[in-house]
């Protein structure tokens, strides 16, 4: 009997590697590494109309050079690929009102257009994130509701960009 179970297991453990192995899957941050490199450059031009965002946006591509595209922050200078990024003006809109016709939510929208300049050639990609946040009835947004929105929508066109680029490098990918 113990022959058996040993056997059995062997048998399953031998069929999982081969399903695995077969199934072509490939993460979405090997794509996109192969459209961006891994030593990545990032600037964001500083709005004169929303100044304080700036550091916002920056934090989260960063976050997402290093999350995502499991890539490295480097200097313009030994970078393969140079992120700029521009934010348009964040707008909040009501989203949800009470009984009372008071607003108790808002969307946050932000767009952001990010070029990519990689060996001499540029592309730009626009991108838009969005995100819904409750307030009290009847009260004015704070700044710091103001800016946690900004973040999570910015997060959220970020993840839009890098959708952008996987996609990118998967049909490269196949064409190869």
């Amino acid at each position: 009997m113990q022959f058996f179970s040993n056997t059995k297991a062997f048998f399953l453990l031998f069929l999982l590697i081969i399903v695995l192995s077969g199934c072509g899957y490939k993460s979405s941050a090997k794509f996109s590494r192969a459209v961006m490199g891994e030593r990545i450059s990032t600037n964001v031009i500083i709005s004169s109309m929303d100044p304080q965002n700036t550091v916002i946006i920056k934090d989260a591509v960063d976050r997402a050079i290093i999350e995502v595209f499991q890539a490295s922050l480097v200097s313009r200078a030994e970078s393969q690929t140079h992120l700029e990024l521009k934010m348009g003006d964040p707008s909040y809109s009501p989203v949800v009102y009470d009984e009372n016709g008071y607003v108790i939510a808002y969307r946050m929208s932000v767009s952001l257009n990010i070029t990519k300049h990689t060996n001499g050639a540029s592309k730009s990609y626009n991108t838009r994130g969005f995100h819904d946040f409750s307030v009290a009835p009847n009260a004015i947004v704070t700044d710091q509701d103001r800016f946690e929105a900004i973040g999570f929508a910015a997060q959220r066109a970020i993840s839009s960009f890098v959708a952008q680029v996987s996609a990118e490098g998967a049909r490269a990918k196949k064409k190869e």
